[in-house]
């Protein structure tokens, strides 16, 4: 006889269940945030130049990328609320420690530990939502535990400033400090149900590990710093990538001969997997319109937290909206509808967004971001269920290599975007600058009577006529670098959108051509009747 189905939880215990996912999943997605929207911010308090602040950003996603290489197989011999209390008391520790320092070093530690406990959050939060929710309401439960993180993005930004004033750059960590202690109170008082522990450890997991693991942070690097150093001025940018690309293919080689291997390098290399993870990287590109894109644009334009309070507002209630409407209509069998139609409003608001000018606000903004918003929260819980669902099929041990492709994709996705984005903004303002530059000569009547008029402001403080004409054409300068920046945002919005309608189509494609199986596969057995 088969063990009894799990009963379904009391209301009591559900709502426990859900609000200790909820509280796990806002601070694993605060840790990230916090940081990453706030990194000007941070790099003035250390005195660090910004390809150095980058590298708190890439601490937490290497240690975040990786770390459920192990963290999975954990859970199922020691259990995963242990995992959790190691990686919070781990994170915890540091960040006080952190508090009493002020150099970068210390910070960057900090962030690598949180990306660590992060791992735990993330896969505690889905854990306790799929335990709140009936066995037969299990895909709803998957998409409010995948979903709750994404709520702390705009949640951050309404939170800095005030953070920040209270004890600029600590002021963060004590925030992401408070809300370690309570997860940790939390799992503490409210169990999960216990599960079967296997022995599932084996020593070729380290071998493993110590190769895969080193590959993906020096690929997290590479991708981080390339557009900071500039990714061909830079000798190191291709030592790193190279001994990358061996540290990963000697993982690959080591798994591929083992019986039990902890990453099943065929399976995730089949064609309906490789779809799966481009369809993954891909999506995180188009996803960094509203970080790098949007909020980058608005920052170039001297807009700070305090002035995007209202847009933070609307991409909250945006991403509320998108994880609790995706919660209650997604259906297990048709997982790309919600990509899909978060590809079509990604492809509109990008397009939307594109018609930007130097006199663009928060306000015109508002429209296009909360479309953003929402369809982020649309394809995350998509992704999860269409890959779980994949790995269930193939066998309990499979959830091992998802997880760790899922989780590394998102994050080298989101640097991928992040250093593509900013690369190309990059390359096209410095075009659109030659261009503009090429026109601003003396010799032309209105070139020549507008620095005239620039150079007047500076008539009661500078007697020297030369040095006010130089005055004057270094604010023509600056304003011939703004119009160049928001030309270059523009067109990074286009290409955006472009990029979204391509995926799209693809993904419409694989959608059309399963459904077109699928009735062929119904049809033969009426044709042999």
């Amino acid at each position: 006889m088969g063990a009894p189905p799990p009963q379904a939880p009391s209301l009591g215990r559900s709502l426990a269940y859900g609000g200790v996912s909820l509280l796990l999943g806002l601070t694993q997605g605060l840790g990230f945030n916090l940081v990453n929207n706030n990194l000007p911010w941070i790099q003035g308090s250390l005195g660090a130049y910004p390809n150095e602040a980058a590298w708190l950003s890439t601490a937490y996603t290497a240690t975040n990328a990786t770390i459920g290489l192990l963290a999975i197989k954990f859970r199922f011999q020691f259990g995963l609320r242990l995992f959790g209390d190691i990686g919070l008391g781990l994170f915890i520790l540091v960040a006080v420690a952190h508090l009493f320092t002020n150099d970068l070093r210390s910070a960057i530690a900090v962030r690598a530990a949180s990306g660590v406990a992060a791992t735990a959050l993330s896969t505690l939060a889905l854990l306790y939502m799929i335990n709140a929710v009936p066995q037969e309401r299990r895909a709803f439960g998957i998409a409010l535990g995948v979903g709750w993180s994404q709520l702390a993005a705009p949640l951050s930004r309404l939170v800095s400033s005030d953070l920040l004033e209270i004890g600029q750059w600590h002021g963060l960590y004590l925030l992401e400090i408070a809300m370690a202690l309570f997860c940790l109170a939390a799992v503490n008082l409210v169990r999960p149900p216990p599960m079967p522990r296997v022995k599932m450890f084996q020593t070729r997991d380290f071998l493993t590990f110590v190769l895969f693991a080193p590959g993906i942070a020096l690929l997290c690097a590479v991708l981080a710093q390339g557009r900071y150093v500039w990714w061909f001025n830079a000798p190191w940018i291709g030592w790193a990538l190279a001994l990358a690309i061996v540290l990963l293919a000697a993982a690959i080689l080591v798994e591929l001969h083992r019986a039990q291997p902890l990453l099943h390098i065929r399976w995730l290399s089949s064609a309906d997997m490789l779809r799966l993870t481009v369809i993954i990287l891909l999506f995180r590109i188009v996803l960094s319109e509203q970080g790098v894109g949007a909020f980058g644009f608005l920052q170039a334009m001297g807009v700070n937290n305090d002035q995007m309070r209202d847009l933070s507002w609307v991409m909250f209630w945006a991403t509320l909206a998108g994880v609790i409407g995706v919660a209650v209509t997604i259906n297990p069998e048709r997982v790309s509808t919600p990509a899909l139609i978060a590809l079509l409003l990604i492809a509109g608001a990008a397009l939307y967004d594109s018609r930007v000018t130097n006199l663009t606000r928060p306000e015109q903004m508002y429209l296009s971001q909360g479309l953003i918003a929402f369809a982020s929260a649309l394809f995350l819980p998509a992704a999860m269920l269409a890959g779980f669902s994949r790995a269930l099929k193939q066998g309990q041990q499979f959830i091992i290599s998802f997880s760790v492709i899922f989780s590394s994709g998102q994050s080298l996705g989101a640097l991928a975007g992040s250093a593509f984005l900013g690369t190309l903004m990059t390359i096209r303002e410095k075009a659109h600058s030659a261009a503009i530059v090429e026109h601003l000569v003396l010799t032309d009547p209105q070139v020549a009577a507008r620095v005239s008029q620039y150079a007047g402001a500076y008539r009661g403080v500078l007697t020297d006529p030369a040095l006010r004409q130089a005055e004057g054409m270094a604010l023509l300068s600056q304003l011939a670098t703004r119009e160049a920046t928001v030309l270059a945002y523009a067109d990074v919005f286009r290409v955006i959108a472009g990029l979204s309608l391509l995926v799209f189509l693809y993904l419409l494609f694989l959608r059309l051509r399963e459904d077109a199986r699928a009735r062929a596969a119904a049809l033969k057995p009426q044709e042999a009747a």
